[in-house]
């Protein structure tokens, strides 16, 4: 995932990405990344296209994410350390999130759960 959001994050719309796993029901598995975009870009189907593209590029096909969700701001502990583990869940459409203490901005979450229609 690494790979990933460094590609993603090279894009000049991208401020910030964040890559996680979650289920498909032919791969198994796929790439779900949550982007916060740079002041005066909104996520469009030409910028999501141009974002899978540039990873593609990158790294190659099998890193293609399935899906950019464009959101706010990232879920990150007071220390700044993104929490992957509740994109994860978010991705999963677990709403058991566990432990939420050390979220600097749990706010965060009801934008995530709104996009995915919780």
């Amino acid at each position: 995932t690494v790979e990933v959001e460094t590609a993603v994050v090279e894009h000049r719309a991208v401020a910030e990405a964040a890559a996680v796993s979650a289920p498909h029901p032919i791969k198994g598995q796929c790439i779900h990344v949550y982007v916060v975009l740079n002041n005066g870009f909104e996520m469009t189907a030409d910028l999501e296209l141009d974002i899978k593209r540039r990873v593609r590029n990158k790294i190659g096909a099998l890193a293609d994410p399935d899906v950019i969700h464009a959101i706010s701001a990232l879920p990150k502990t007071k220390s700044g350390k993104i929490m992957r583990r509740i994109l994860t869940k978010v991705a999963q459409n677990d709403r058991y999130l566990g432990d939420t203490s050390t979220m600097a901005d749990e706010l965060v979450l009801q934008q995530l759960f709104t996009f995915r229609g919780f």
